[in-house]
């Protein structure tokens, strides 16, 4: 692995790590604590406040895998460094918060269909379900940053472009046909699924924010909270980017 990569790993832990564990509200109230998402400081695990929730389960989607290589550039692959990354995410939550289970949807080069890493984290559920990417820009080297997406209605033609090429995966599967309501084939298809309303969105976007928040303040160009149709998260039942 070359130093750029680890840096990347380095720097994408350091970014979610204070937001994913140091004191994070939704509006149904998870406190300070053991899974924290908020002061961005790292801190000692407090007492559950009476009546609150704790979290207590994370899903890590590393995307794409298998015959689905993603978005490639250079000698390397989206699948295998979005792999890299997740699996350091889940290694440190580990070792900081045992209490905590963390789940991979998976720990190799794997194919797994969408509809299937949305159902991981239902089956087990989870209180957060987070799918790691790598985009590329084409035509441009110059593009850098992060950008971290929920689910909603695209307001750009960029947010619908990311989209269509992750939800392209649909088309790796086995009977794909079988296992969605929506056609992918069709364009009406795609701006459907971006108007479908997640019931989490609230949380999904207040998580984002503070996760965007910290890349801004480790100095990396955060390019912001993006909307567009996933599938991937539009099948998950908790907040999830």
């Amino acid at each position: 692995m070359t130093y750029p990569i680890k840096t990347l790993l380095k720097t994408i832990f350091c970014c979610l790590a204070p937001v994913l564990l140091n004191g994070f509200n939704f509006s149904f109230s998870i406190p300070t604590g053991e899974l924290a998402l908020g002061s961005g400081k790292f801190s000692d695990p407090v007492p559950n406040p009476e009546g609150t929730y704790r979290i207590k389960t994370v899903v890590v989607d590393a995307g794409h895998g298998g015959h689905d290589p993603g978005c490639l550039g250079g000698h390397y692959k989206e699948k295998n460094i979005a792999l890299a990354i997740a699996k350091a995410v889940a290694e440190q939550m580990n070792n900081r918060y045992p209490g905590i289970k963390v789940i991979l949807t998976r720990d190799d080069d794997t194919f797994i269909p969408l509809y299937e890493r949305a159902a991981i984290a239902n089956r087990n559920n989870a209180d957060l379900f987070i799918s790691i990417h790598c985009n590329y820009m084409p035509g441009s080297k110059a593009t850098k940053g992060t950008e971290t997406y929920v689910m909603g209605l695209h307001t750009a033609e960029h947010n619908l472009d990311v989209a269509k090429r992750e939800n392209e995966s649909i088309f790796l599967e086995e009977n794909y046909e079988k296992n969605y309501d929506w056609d992918p084939n069709s364009p009406e298809g795609h701006i459907m699924l971006s108007m479908y309303q997640n019931a989490y969105l609230e949380q999904s976007i207040l998580l984002a924010s503070k996760i965007e928040g910290k890349f801004g303040g480790a100095e990396r160009k955060s390019r912001g909270v993006k909307q567009a149709g996933f599938v991937v998260l539009k099948e998950t039942t908790m907040p999830s980017i």
